[in-house]
């Protein structure tokens, strides 16, 4: 989506909730009385208009299907405009008017993560193919050992990062890598 059209989505539905915020609370304002009371003309004409339809045996039902219809519109909006940070199939370079060649995102991540977990200190690795802000982004998160070099892994994993980017031939492939350590050594444990 493009910046344009995510300010327009977002002006919208300011406006939208706002238009609804102040049609609710009119509608709390003239089912409590207080609509009278601020605006006098305005308060009767809605009474006598309205008294009929709200007093019909069909209000109830036709009441509780708005507000159905209109709940289920907003889960269905909250749902559409939820972030969704995964990426589907890259095109590989080598794509052409003859085909395209296409990778399953993740694949290059979990391997990459696999070689990450068989470097000394690290305990466990994954590794996911991301869309964030509009960028690609291989990410590779490590648990680290608490006595591992840090240092060492680090610079093994932005190794396997770059050859993981190389070997996918595209330059709008960003790296990102997430240490984190371990609270307790299993390095030291006889097994």
């Amino acid at each position: 989506m493009s910046r344009k059209v995510l300010g327009l989505d977002r002006f919208l539905t300011f406006l939208l909730g706002l238009v609804l915020l102040v049609g609710g609370a009119a509608a709390i304002a003239w089912w409590g009385g207080w609509l009278k009371q601020v605006f006098p003309g305005v308060g009767d004409q809605l009474g006598s208009g309205t008294g009929d339809a709200v007093r019909a045996g069909w209000f109830a039902a036709a009441a509780a299907a708005a507000a159905v219809v209109l709940a289920v519109l907003a889960l269905w909006w909250l749902l559409a405009h939820l972030p969704r940070r995964g990426t589907d199939d890259l095109t590989l370079a080598g794509s052409d008017s003859a085909g395209r060649l296409r990778l399953d995102a993740d694949a290059p991540a979990r391997t990459a993560a696999d070689l990450l977990a068989a470097h000394p200190g690290v305990r466990g690795a994954k590794g996911r193919t991301i869309t964030d802000r509009g960028e690609v982004v291989l990410e590779l998160r490590a648990t680290c050992e608490p006595t591992a070099d840090l240092h060492e892994v680090a610079a093994a994993a932005n190794r396997i990062s770059a050859q993981t980017r190389r070997v996918l031939g595209r330059e709008d492939v960003h790296g990102r890598t997430v240490l984190s350590i371990a609270r307790h050594d299993r390095s030291s444990r006889v097994r």
